[in-house]
Protein backbone atom coordinates (compact mmCIF):
# COMPACT_ATOMS: atom_id res chain seq x y z
CA UNK A 1 0.00 0.00 0.00
CA UNK A 2 1.85 3.16 -1.70
CA UNK A 3 1.11 6.36 0.64
CA UNK A 4 2.52 9.62 0.58
CA UNK A 5 3.97 11.60 3.79
CA UNK A 6 0.57 13.63 3.99
CA UNK A 7 -1.32 10.64 3.70
CA UNK A 8 0.93 8.59 6.61
CA UNK A 9 0.54 12.04 8.96
CA UNK A 10 -3.05 12.24 8.85
CA UNK A 11 -3.66 8.83 9.77
CA UNK A 12 -1.13 8.72 12.40
CA UNK A 13 -2.39 11.87 14.29
CA UNK A 14 -5.57 10.60 13.76
CA UNK A 15 -4.57 7.46 15.97
CA UNK A 16 -2.88 9.65 18.28
CA UNK A 17 -6.11 11.66 18.76
CA UNK A 18 -8.10 8.67 19.47
CA UNK A 19 -5.80 6.87 21.55
CA UNK A 20 -4.51 9.25 23.27
CA UNK A 21 -7.39 11.69 23.92
CA UNK A 22 -5.40 14.88 22.34
CA UNK A 23 -6.30 17.65 20.44
CA UNK A 24 -5.84 17.52 17.34
CA UNK A 25 -3.63 21.08 17.68
CA UNK A 26 -1.30 19.40 20.02
CA UNK A 27 0.11 16.64 17.47
CA UNK A 28 2.99 18.21 16.05
CA UNK A 29 6.44 16.59 14.71
CA UNK A 30 8.43 17.18 17.98
CA UNK A 31 5.64 16.35 20.37
CA UNK A 32 6.66 13.52 22.33
CA UNK A 33 4.52 10.73 23.69
CA UNK A 34 5.02 10.97 27.63
CA UNK A 35 5.98 14.41 27.78
CA UNK A 36 4.24 16.48 25.56
CA UNK A 37 1.00 14.21 24.63
CA UNK A 38 0.85 12.69 27.93
CA UNK A 39 0.66 9.15 27.28
CA UNK A 40 3.03 6.21 28.88
CA UNK A 41 4.75 3.47 27.24
CA UNK A 42 1.78 1.08 27.47
CA UNK A 43 0.02 3.84 25.00
CA UNK A 44 2.96 3.82 23.06
CA UNK A 45 2.58 0.43 22.34
CA UNK A 46 -1.36 1.06 21.69
CA UNK A 47 -0.64 3.48 19.24
CA UNK A 48 2.24 1.24 17.45
CA UNK A 49 0.28 -1.79 17.40
CA UNK A 50 -3.19 0.54 15.87
CA UNK A 51 -0.35 1.78 13.22
CA UNK A 52 0.69 -1.95 12.43
CA UNK A 53 -3.45 -2.39 11.87
CA UNK A 54 -4.26 0.66 10.21
CA UNK A 55 -1.30 0.51 7.63
CA UNK A 56 -0.69 -2.92 7.25
CA UNK A 57 2.78 -3.23 8.59
CA UNK A 58 5.12 -5.20 11.03
CA UNK A 59 6.69 -3.12 13.58
CA UNK A 60 9.70 -4.64 15.16
CA UNK A 61 10.06 -4.18 19.17
CA UNK A 62 13.66 -2.61 18.41
CA UNK A 63 12.43 -0.08 16.10
CA UNK A 64 9.19 0.26 18.24
CA UNK A 65 11.40 1.05 21.33
CA UNK A 66 13.47 3.81 19.12
CA UNK A 67 9.84 5.78 18.95
CA UNK A 68 9.76 8.69 21.45
CA UNK A 69 8.48 11.21 19.21
CA UNK A 70 5.12 11.65 16.79
CA UNK A 71 8.00 12.37 13.73
CA UNK A 72 9.88 8.76 14.85
CA UNK A 73 6.26 7.31 14.08
CA UNK A 74 5.92 9.37 10.79
CA UNK A 75 9.44 8.33 9.93
CA UNK A 76 8.88 4.35 10.99
CA UNK A 77 5.70 4.12 9.10
CA UNK A 78 6.78 5.55 6.11
CA UNK A 79 9.57 3.57 5.68
CA UNK A 80 7.58 0.34 5.99
CA UNK A 81 4.84 1.08 3.72
CA UNK A 82 7.28 1.96 0.77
Amino acid sequence: MKMNRQEIEKKVNDILVDKLGVDPSEVKEEATFTGDLGGDSLDTVEVIIECEHEFGVRVNDEDAAQCSTVKDIYDLVEKLVK
